[in-house]
């Protein structure tokens, strides 16, 4: 049984699944594409932007965030996501207002603070201005921001490149309604000017401290928010000139308020995330119940998927000299011993304690 919580922030949604105590199968933290893809599906699965893991640490944060993309690719980060995460283990652990997390992620250690209002400041990081670790084939101008042309069709069009831990590309535009946006993104995110492809922004300057994106994801495609994308839209707009180094980065799921002190400091995001919705999958959505003898995920478009409508449940971790085939035949036995409306009330049990948990700590704040 796997108990799973979704979450979004501006519209930007995620499957978050809790393994911070190294329960989890290797099936499920090392995931196949396939599988990703399966429960982001919004018809046949749980649907979302992204797949959000919460690991154990590997070095010295308090742990480790794995993000898959709808694709099944697996990004090295997201702002919007790493928002989610926060606000999830805050609701996981009743924590309040100031409480920080080192989240390690593959851009580098990520540091989300819990505010009192509810919304999540994260530490991004310093921007990566060097076109080899955007990565990006563009030349730096001399404000040091990676910048050129790139030709879509028959149009030209300006843009600067910004690493957030991920490749992003901006694109300044006059008026964002009139541009051909699902062209243009599917263009520019395979570009040969990055060669891990890329997102891409369009911009509107509205005023120095008012600016507006359309976001395009990379293995996304249209999303209604990017925080990594907000930060590097601020980061380029300063050094082109266009923005002040705190601005209101509106986005089509809602804004964020995004900063940068300094070209060598850390650009920081301040946002909302909230629960949507808390469940526990069917047996029949998890990979081993899909893997065919070639080890290929295969579709069960019959699977169903249960859905509760409070927390999280968590599962214990094996005994350390427990195999994986008799962890598996543990978890066996009791799937064909155990019906499903018994696993659904043992993690609606779990899932309503902790969203009374988080129904108390807010009516405090």
């Amino acid at each position: 049984m796997l108990a799973f919580s979704k979450y979004q922030g501006l519209g930007n949604d995620f499957i978050l699944i809790e393994g911070r105590g190294d329960q989890l199968p290797a099936a499920i933290h090392s995931p196949d594409p396939a599988w990703v893809r399966r429960i982001c599906d919004r018809r046949f699965g749980i649907g979302a932007d992204g797949l959000i893991l919460a690991l154990p640490p590997q070095a010295s944060g308090e742990l480790r965030m794995r993000i898959f993309n709808a694709d099944g690719s697996e990004a090295e980060m997201c702002g919007n996501g790493i928002r989610c995460l926060a606000r999830f283990l805050a609701d996981s652990d009743g924590d309040a207002a100031g409480r920080c997390w080192p989240i390690e992620t593959p851009a580098g250690m990520i540091i989300p603070e819990l505010q009192p209002d509810g919304q999540i400041r994260v530490d991004m990081g310093a921007p990566f201005l060097e076109p080899a670790s955007v990565p990006t084939t563009l030349r730096a101008n001399e404000a040091g921001l990676p910048t050129g042309e790139l030709q879509v069709g028959e149009v030209s069009l300006p843009v600067a490149a910004v690493g957030m831990g991920n490749p992003h590309v901006v694109v300044p535009v006059s008026d964002l309604t009139t541009i051909p946006f699902e062209e243009w993104g599917t263009h520019l995110e395979i570009n040969s000017a990055f060669p891990a492809k890329t997102n891409v922004h369009f911009l509107q300057v509205h005023s120095r401290s008012q600016l507006e994106i359309r976001v395009w994801e990379r293995g996304a495609g249209p999303t209604l928010a990017c925080g990594t994308g907000a930060c590097a839209t601020l980061v380029a707009a300063v050094l082109l000139g266009l923005s002040d180094r705190q601005a209101t980065v509106a986005l089509p799921g809602g804004p964020l308020e995004i900063s940068w002190a300094e070209t060598t400091a850390s650009v920081f995001m301040t946002g909302p995330a909230d629960a949507v919705f808390d469940g526990v999958i069917n047996p029949e959505l998890m990979p081993a119940a899909q893997t065919g003898s070639n080890g290929s995920l295969e579709s069960q478009q019959g699977s169903r998927l249960v859905e509760t409508k409070s927390a999280e449940s968590t599962t214990k971790p094996v005994d350390d000299d427990c195999t994986e085939a008799e962890a598996q035949a543990r978890v066996q036995a009791f799937l064909e011993s155990t019906s499903l409306d018994s696993m659904i009330n043992i993690a609606t049990e779990s899932l309503e304690q902790r969203t009374l948990s988080r129904f108390q700590r807010d009516g405090q704040a």
